[in-house]
């Protein structure tokens, strides 16, 4: 789905497409449209996705945790596409650190399970096959049926792990872009990955940023000290790292078909995979 067909799905939700300016691109599409936020998700396979996210907004907003507020209580499904649609927050005052992801944390991880919503567990792998899908003719075969089999690896040993933490409701994907600094502190912007499972994903993210996406180590620092602990002291770091760059990659992949900078960025990225090298810049996309 690109910006073009993403409008066209606005359009036929009766919304003012001349008025609305993408926000990002990526696994939907997000438009400002007044004083909204409308998220426009890629197929109907995410329409269940889309509505847990609007639920677990409510359950954030009752345990009083800083996150976005849905305008809508469900999604619309319009021309095959899940619509959710979110209050927009205020200009930030500045670009999110990853210091301010770490407090964001500490609130989610003290959380009991939610009594009204059952969260999934992280299936950090489980998109591997869809993003590898979509990619379908732009990528080598070959390419596609090695992070393959890293997935079909990483998965038992993923599931093996003994945690240090007390499993229970993360974020899935923990990085400073999912969060918004406005005038009142650091906001939570996605929910769309909150899982129930190792709290150890959620920090196991800032660590594979800090070796692969050229994150200043004082800034990673900065986090393991907000929040109290440095994941890669823990023996499972490695395995969670191995399963999260098999993802990334994968999902990188969907985008090749429509964007010759995403297919480098996936050939470099499956290169150093087939290589070992835990060294080689990867950058975000």
């Amino acid at each position: 789905m690109d910006e073009a067909r993403a409008r066209e799905i606005l359009a036929a939700a009766g919304l003012p497409v001349a008025e609305a300016r993408l926000l990002a691109l990526g696994e939907n599409a997000v438009f400002a449209v007044g004083d909204l936020a409308v998220k426009v998700g890629r197929d109907a396979e995410v329409y269940e996705r889309a509505e847990r996210e609007l639920a677990l907004a409510a359950w954030l907003a009752a345990a009083d945790v800083p996150a976005v507020r849905a305008a809508e209580e469900k999604p619309r499904l319009v021309e095959g596409h899940p619509l959710t649609f979110w209050h927009r927050l205020p200009e930030a005052v500045r670009p999110a650190e990853p210091r301010d992801l770490a407090p964001l944390l500490r609130r989610i991880h003290a959380l009991p399970e939610p009594v009204a919503l059952t969260l999934p567990r992280r299936e950090l792998l489980g998109g591997v096959e869809r993003w590898l899908r979509l990619a379908g003719d732009a990528i080598d075969p070959a390419d596609a049926a090695f992070l393959r089999e890293r997935r079909d690896s990483f998965a038992p040993a993923a599931a093996a792990l003994t945690p240090r933490l007390a499993p229970g409701p993360i974020h899935g994907d923990a990085l400073p872009r999912n969060v918004h600094v406005g005038p009142d502190g650091p906001v939570l912007v996605d929910l769309e990955t909150f899982s129930s499972d190792l709290r150890e994903h959620d920090l196991v993210v800032l660590a594979l940023s800090r070796d692969r996406y050229g994150l200043d180590p004082a800034a990673y620092e900065a986090f393991t000290e907000a929040y109290g602990w440095d994941v890669r002291e823990w023996e499972g770091c490695a395995v969670l790292r191995g399963a999260r760059e098999t993802a990334s990659c994968a999902w990188v992949a969907q985008h090749a078909p429509a964007n010759p900078k995403a297919l480098a960025e996936f050939e470099r990225r499956v290169g150093s995979l087939r290589d070992g090298d835990p060294e080689v810049r990867w950058y975000p996309f």
